[in-house]
């Protein structure tokens, strides 16, 4: 029997990631652009993405769109589908135990809660940047760091400072003035940590938290927050090397079901 292969896009609000599975559970290729919906990410993560696999479009039996920015594939994909969906199939392949997926994207926060592989309940944060990468984006900047130290920088803070402020714009303000005060920019950047933490907590508890947690989406990358977010939950957090990928691994499994019905 010949393989089956289907392709995941994801387009998200700053990266486009796709992801090509064989049969349905093997991964064969995936590729990320670091700009998202409204650009030309999405193509070059198609061309991306096949080109690592050695194939064609036309070899994809079914290909799925998933994202803030799916409809804009119309002519690329077969079908597109919502990421609150995707992401919690995503999230089941890679943790069959999971119930609660906490997702924190480029410009919003997703909760969803999963009986059985399947979302039966979800919370989102969409109105605000507060708690996303955007956030950590800002913040890094005027603390004049890389978004990728932020993680390390945090680890090695000595004492607490707050950032009361879940506002992107009040909380740029009150690290400013932290840093006016002097400030270790390491106490500085966990505050930050913790203040993301409890945004997330407050949204997640609209649903209820259940184990296996999992945390998906480029923020996952972050171990200061996914540590903040351990100890404001008081549950233990499940992470994958694939974290950004989850939404695409979601769309090819969802693929990979429309291909072989």
């Amino acid at each position: 029997m010949n393989n089956i292969y289907t392709m995941g896009i994801d387009v998200g609000s700053t990266a486009s990631k796709c992801l090509i599975l064989k049969d349905g559970s093997e991964i064969v290729a995936k590729s990320l652009v670091d700009v998202g919906a409204g650009t030309s990410g999405p193509t070059r993560a198609i061309a991306e993405v096949l080109e690592a696999a050695g194939m064609k479009k036309e070899d994809m039996a079914f290909i799925l769109a998933t994202g803030y920015g799916r409809n804009s594939l119309d002519d690329i994909a077969d079908h597109q589908m919502s990421e609150l969906s995707c992401h919690a199939k995503g999230a089941f392949f890679l943790f069959p135990d999971v119930h609660t997926v906490i997702d924190i994207g480029g410009q919003d926060v997703k909760i969803l809660e999963i009986e059985n592989g399947v979302m039966v309940n979800f919370a989102m944060n969409d109105k605000c940047a507060a708690g996303t990468g955007r956030f950590l984006d800002v913040m890094a900047r005027v603390l004049e760091v890389k978004v990728e130290d932020l993680a390390d920088l945090g680890a090695q803070s000595t004492k607490n400072v707050e950032i009361s402020s879940t506002c992107t714009v009040f909380a740029e303000s009150e690290v400013i003035s932290q840093l006016a005060k002097g400030s270790d920019k390491r106490d500085i950047i966990h505050g930050i940590h913790k203040s993301v933490a409890s945004r997330v907590v407050g949204l997640a508890n609209r649903i209820g938290v259940r184990d296996a947690v999992v945390m998906t989406g480029g923020v996952a990358q972050n171990g200061g927050v996914v540590s903040a977010l351990q100890e404001a939950l008081g549950h233990p957090i499940h992470t994958s090397p694939l974290t950004q990928y989850n939404g695409a691994l979601g769309a090819a499994l969802f693929a990979w079901q429309k291909a072989t019905k």
